[in-house]
C-alpha cells in the first residue's frame, strides 16, 4: 500500500487532487523586476513540479502598492496576465492543479521597490532590513496607515487580482494571510494598533480579512479559494500572546465561508515566536470541523514537513494535505522520489532561493535517473 501522502484527495467542487503533497509557495525572485512579468523559465519550473497534487505560485503582487520584493511577479497589469498564460498552459499540460498566491507586502517591503512609502494597518516599523532593488538590504521604513477609503481599494485589488488569475488560466487562488504581510498585519494585535473599525477588538482586527475573503469568494468559486495562515510564525516581527484565540477566529471565519482549503504553517522551523503553545494541525482540524461540519474546507500543513511527517499527520486525520518547499526546489520529481523511496537532493544554497535572476539554481535540478527509479 502506498503512503498516505501519495493517495488521491477528493476536494470540494468535484476537484480531485492526484496526491496529497504539493509545491509550497516560494518567493524566487526570477520575474522581470521592472514589469513584474514572468518568463519562460517559470513555465519550466512550475511544470517540472506538477506531479504533486497541487502547485502554488510564489507570492504574486495584487497591486503596484503591494509588490515590494525585487524580482517578484504581479497579476495586476495586462502584460503580467499575458505573461502567466504560457506558464499555466505548461502546468495544465503536465497535469498540475495550479493556484496563484495573492500577495500584498504592506510594511514588509521598501519604497525602493514599491515606488512609494509602504502601507500597513498601523505606523509601526519593523526592526532590521528590507530587501530592496537588486537584493540590496536597506533599513525598514515606518509605514503609513491605510485610510478606510484605501482599505476599500485594497480589498478591490485582491478581487481584481483573483479575476485576473482565472483569466490567466489558474485553477484557483490562495490569499497570503501569513508571515507578517498585509492581511497578517491587520489580523495580529502586535502590528495592529488602530482605533477605528479595523483595530482594537478581535472582531475589528478580523474585518480586513473578512472583507478580502468575501471579495475573493465573490470573484472565484469558493472551492477554488485557499488561504494561508502562520499562527506560530515570528517572521516579519509577528506573534503575540493572543495568537491562539486570534487564529482560531481567523480559521473559523475562513471555514465558515466554505472555501476550498486553509493552509496552516504548523512547523516551527521557519521561526517560532514562543508566546503561546504551538498551533497544531490537530487544533486547526477541530476548528474547521466546528465551523464547517460538511467537510468542504480542507486543511493543508506546511513548514519543514517530510514524507514521514506528512504520512503521520494525514494518517492521524490531522490534515488532508501537506505543502513542501525547500526539498521541492531541488527535487522537481519529489512525489516520484517519495513513491520509489529514492534519496533527495540537498536543498539549494541560500543565494539560489531568491538572490539570483536566471535559470541557475532554479531549473537546473535534475530528476532522479530512470534506472534508479526502476531499482
Amino acid at each position: 500500500m502506498s503512503s498516505p501522502c501519495l493517495q488521491p484527495f477528493a476536494a470540494a467542487g468535484g476537484i480531485t487532487l492526484k496526491n496529497r503533497i504539493g509545491l509550497a509557495p516560494l518567493t524566487r525572485g526570477r520575474a522581470d523586476p521592472e514589469s513584474g512579468c514572468v518568463k519562460d523559465i517559470h513555465a519550466t519550473y512550475y511544470s517540472e513540479r506538477s506531479s504533486g497534487g497541487f502547485v502554488i505560485t510564489e507570492a504574486t503582487g495584487v497591486s503596484r502598492q503591494g509588490l515590494g520584493w525585487w524580482g517578484a511577479p504581479g497579476i495586476y497589469t495586462r502584460a503580467q496576465i499575458e505573461s502567466w498564460k504560457p506558464v499555466t498552459a505548461a502546468v495544465k499540460k503536465a497535469g498540475g492543479f495550479f493556484l496563484l498566491q495573492l500577495w500584498h507586502m504592506g510594511r514588509a517591503g521598501h519604497s525602493d521597490v514599491f515606488g512609494s512609502q509602504p502601507v500597513s494597518a498601523s505606523a509601526i516599523a519593523l526592526e532590521g532590513e528590507a530587501t530592496g532593488r537588486r537584493g540590496e538590504k536597506k533599513p525598514y521604513e515606518t509605514p503609513r496607515p491605510l485610510t478606510v477609503e484605501e482599505i476599500r481599494q485594497t480589498v478591490k485589488d485582491y478581487a481584481d487580482a483573483a479575476r485576473n488569475a482565472l483569466e490567466a488560466g489558474f485553477d484557483g487562488v490562495e490569499i497570503h494571510g501569513a508571515n507578517g504581510y498585509l492581511v497578517d498585519q491587520f489580523l495580529q494585535s502586535v502590528s495592529n494598533k488602530r482605533t477605528d473599525n479595523y483595530g482594537g477588538s478581535l472582531e475589528n482586527r478580523l474585518r480586513f480579512l473578512r472583507e478580502v475573503l468575501e471579495a475573493v469568494v465573490a470573484a472565484v468559486p469558493k472551492e477554488r479559494v485557499w488561504i494561508r495562515f502562520s499562527p506560530n510564525g515570528a517572521f516579519n516581527g509577528m506573534g503575540g500572546a493572543d495568537n491562539l484565540e486570534t487564529f482560531d477566529a481567523a480559521i473559523t471565519l475562513a471555514a465558515s465561508l466554505k472555501i476550498g482549503c486553509v493552509e496552516v504553517l504548523d512547523g516551527l522551523g521557519f521561526g517560532f515566536h514562543e508566546k503561546t503553545a504551538p498551533y497544531t494541525l490537530a487544533r486547526a482540524r477541530g476548528v474547521i470541523k466546528a465551523a464547517n461540519p460538511d467537510g468542504s474546507t480542507a486543511l493543508c500543513g506546511n513548514a519543514g514537513h517530510t514524507k514521514e511527517s506528512a504520512d503521520r499527520e494525514i494518517a492521524a486525520d490531522n490534515t488532508d494535505l501537506i505543502a513542501i518547499g525547500r526539498h521541492y526546489m531541488s527535487n522537481p520529481d519529489l512525489p516520484e522520489r517519495f513513491r520509489d523511496n529514492l534519496p533527495l537532493a540537498e536543498p539549494p544554497q541560500y543565494p539560489d532561493w531568491w538572490l539570483k535572476t536566471d535559470a541557475d539554481g532554479y531549473i537546473t535540478f535534475p530528476r532522479a535517473p530512470a534506472k534508479a527509479a526502476q531499482a
